[in-house]
């Protein structure tokens, strides 16, 4: 086990109606309040009225930011910077999954930064950050309670991640009955998410990692059962629930303390979603099995785990190379099952700009911990998902 500094600020307001709290959680921040979302959904659903009510309620005004898309664009978070900077505005409140979460950090951090924002997400350092919260409607991203922000940046279609501890929300609201009007295939698609930041941490080097191995292995596990539950019943809100949480702490960094995940698995993903314009999680319901078949020889012993303690694989004289191919290949099945893709070709994608795309995912160096990936692995990866 690494030695390792855990802090997480983000304070979660978990239950029933707890959305008409945000009020009280952002008026120690600011008096003022830049409101971040996607369409109009929320005002049909009766959403935005709840949380405007509870922030006049405490005398918060607020501004609204809407329109973010799937894949957050940079071109908002400039007209967010600009919007909060005109009118003075001391607070960022997304409202929605992590599309508008890692808009708000992003406006977050560049409003008090002198230069571009998107200089911070090509390798310049976080100073500074507005305080941010957020009501959570779609558990997937994990942004909730993270450092992290990805954003696309439309000129040249890069899209980029940035993490900070300040860059934390202050909050997150989590009621779980926000999330019974999720479709079952967007369901699937942020189960697909919330799997892959647990498996990136899973597959690591470091060894002496008993504990968090057992919870996120545990947390697969649940995640797995719930999102049968709600497949076969989407009104099922004790399952909801599960899955949201299971989306925060999958990604808040409490898995992670120890040990060094991998992440090469999100950062060829982005070339997908960021070139292709795909759901983030259905890339990586594409990339991760075939990132797994690519490695999986470097660490036998971890993927044989993996297959054992996640998917129940028994033994039943098979060699160790079986069992852990086995795995994989229930990794797979279960994506199938709730209607993931797995390969390139069934969201239309083909090999035409699989060089392109390695490029860009290796421009900064080798990715990855687990094995670093070169160019030529990527592209050999990304064979692998065709």
């Amino acid at each position: 086990m690494q030695d390792f500094t855990f802090q997480n600020e983000t304070k979660l307001v978990f239950g029933k109606d707890k959305e008409k709290e945000v009020g009280r959680e952002v008026a120690p921040f600011s008096k003022s309040a830049l409101l971040v979302y996607g369409s109009d959904r929320i005002k049909r659903t009766g959403l935005y009225d709840t949380v405007v009510q509870s922030l006049e309620k405490e005398n918060i005004s607020h501004m609204d930011l809407s329109g973010v898309q799937p894949n957050p664009r940079l071109s908002l978070v400039y007209e967010g910077i600009d919007r909060v900077r005109e009118n003075d505005i001391g607070f960022i409140l997304a409202i929605g999954g992590g599309s508008p979460i890692d808009t708000a950090k992003a406006i977050a951090v560049g409003v008090p930064y002198d230069g571009d924002v998107w200089e911070l997400f090509e390798g310049e350092p976080v100073k500074e950050a507005m305080p941010t919260g957020c009501v959570l409607t779609y558990p997937a991203a994990g942004s909730e309670a993270s450092v992290g922000s990805v954003i696309t940046r439309e000129e040249g279609w890069y899209k980029r991640p940035l993490g900070d501890v300040l860059m934390r929300p202050r909050f997150a609201i989590l009621n779980p009955e926000l999330t019974l009007s999720v479709p079952k295939d967007l369901t699937a698609i942020g189960v697909a998410d919330i799997m892959s930041h647990l498996m990136e941490r899973y597959f690591t080097r470091v060894r002496n990692t008993d504990l968090t191995d057992e919870l996120i292995e545990g947390t697969l596990r649940t995640v797995i059962r719930n999102t049968d539950k709600v497949m076969a019943d989407p009104e099922d809100i004790d399952a909801r629930a599960e899955i949201m949480l299971a989306s925060t702490y999958a990604h808040n960094d409490f898995f992670t303390v120890g040990r060094l995940g991998d992440w090469a698995s999100h950062n060829i993903e982005h070339e997908l979603s960021g070139i292709y314009d795909i759901p983030h999680g259905a890339g990586l319901s594409i990339v991760m099995p075939a990132w797994l078949s690519y490695v999986y020889k470097e660490d036998l012993f971890r993927f044989v785990d993996f297959a054992r303690e996640v998917f129940g694989v028994e033994s039943n004289s098979k060699s160790d190379d079986e069992i852990a191919r086995q795995g994989i290949k229930k990794l797979k099945a279960f994506y199938n099952e709730i209607g993931l893709p797995t390969r390139l070709e069934q969201v239309d994608i083909d090999s035409s700009r699989f060089e392109e795309m390695a490029i860009k995912c290796t421009e900064s160096g080798p990715q990855g911990n687990f094995k670093k990936l070169q160019k030529e692995d990527v592209v050999e990866i990304l064979k692998l998902a065709l």
